[in-house]
C-alpha cells in the first residue's frame, strides 16, 4: 500500500472547515490522509496522554510516523531534561505505548542532522540506536552525503539492511554535502520511506536570514515533478510491501494540495477514512 500525507496536522489550512478548533484538526484531517509525521516528538518526549488522545481521534487503519526526540539523534538545542541518553531512550519509548498498543505506529524516523557524517563512531551510535529501541520499526533520514559517496553507497546501503533500518528517499535541493541525492532503493522489505521536502536551493541552508527556516520548504511542486513521483514511489513499490509518501514543503502551505494532487496523478483511494465534517454554515 502507498501511504500518502503530510508533516504536522495544524497547519494545513486547506484540509479543514472554517471555524476548525486546533484540538479537532487531526480528527478532520483523517478523513483526507492515511497516515500523518508527528513532529512535536522532536522537540520534547510527549506525555502519554497526547499520543493515547491522538489514536482515539483516528480511524483504524491509521498509521503514525514519530520522528525522534532531537537529544537522540544529535540535534541538542539548550538543556536535555535527562540524566543519561538511556533514561531518554527509555522515555521516549513509554511515550509509544499507545501506538504500538493501537497498532498506529508505522515507524519512528530518526533524521540527523547536516553534520553527521559518514565515519565508524557515528556508524557504532546507529547500532546504539537499534539495540535501545529493540523492536520498533525505525527510519533514518541523513543529511550529509557522505553516506552516498560513490566510496560508501552501497556499504551503507548494505549496512541498514542488515540492521533492518527502513530507508528514507528525499526529494529535496541539491546543496552541498547538506543535502543528499534522490537514492531509489528499499532497504527493508516491509516499509519504505519517502520525505517531499520541496527544490528550494535558496533557502535550503542556514544563512544569515533569521528567517531562514520559516523559507526552507517554500516550494510548490509542478505536476511533471509529481507525475516523476508516481514513478518512482511505483519502483520503490515493488521493492517494499508498503511506501509512505510524506509532504514537507509546507512553508507557504503547499504540502496538502500537492499531497492532494499526487493521490489524483496515481489514481489512489482510500478506503475507511475518517468521516468527513460538513461545512453547513
Amino acid at each position: 500500500m502507498i501511504y500518502t500525507g503530510v508533516t504536522g496536522w495544524g497547519d494545513h489550512d486547506t484540509l479543514y472547515t472554517q471555524g476548525t478548533r486546533s484540538r479537532d484538526k487531526l480528527t478532520e484531517y483523517a478523513a483526507h490522509f492515511p497516515t500523518v509525521e508527528v513532529d512535536s516528538s522532536f522537540y520534547a518526549v510527549q506525555p502519554e496522554r497526547n499520543m493515547r488522545k491522538w489514536t482515539d481521534e483516528t480511524p483504524e487503519g491509521f498509521r503514525f510516523v514519530v520522528k525522534a526526540y532531537q537529544g537522540m539523534t544529535g540535534h541538542e538545542r539548550g538543556d536535555i531534561p535527562f540524566e543519561s541518553k538511556e533514561e531518554m531512550f527509555h522515555a521516549f519509548q513509554l511515550s509509544l505505548m499507545p501506538m504500538i498498543e493501537s497498532n498506529k505506529l508505522a515507524m519512528v524516523l530518526f533524521q540527523f542532522p547536516p553534520w553527521f557524517d559518514c565515519t565508524r563512531k557515528n556508524v557504532t551510535y546507529l547500532r546504539y540506536c537499534k539495540e535501545k529501541m529493540g523492536d520498533v520499526p525505525l527510519a533514518i533520514e541523513f543529511r550529509n552525503q557522505t553516506w552516498y559517496k560513490a566510496a560508501f553507497i552501497d556499504k551503507t546501503l548494505a549496512f541498514l539492511e542488515q540492521e533492518n533500518w527502513i530507508h528514507t528517499v528525499c526529494d529535496e535541493p541539491q546543496a552541498g554535502d547538506g543535502s543528499i541525492p534522490i537514492v531509489l532503493q528499499a532497504t527493508h522489505k516491509e516499509k519504505t520511506l519517502i520525505r517531499m521536502h520541496g527544490r528550494n536551493r535558496a533557502g535550503w541552508q542556514k544563512n544569515a536570514n533569521k528567517n531562514w527556516r520559516e523559507v526552507r520548504y517554500l516550494y510548490r511542486y509542478n505536476e511533471h515533478e509529481l507525475r516523476q513521483w508516481v514513478h518512482y514511489t511505483n519502483e520503490l513499490k515493488m521493492q517494499s510491501k508498503d511506501v509512505y509518501i510524506l509532504f514537507n514543503n509546507n512553508s507557504g502551505g503547499d504540502a496538502a494540495d500537492n499531497a492532494k494532487q499526487f493521490l489524483e496523478l496515481s489514481g489512489i483511494h482510500y478506503d475507511n477514512l475518517a468521516s468527513r465534517q460538513l461545512d453547513l454554515f
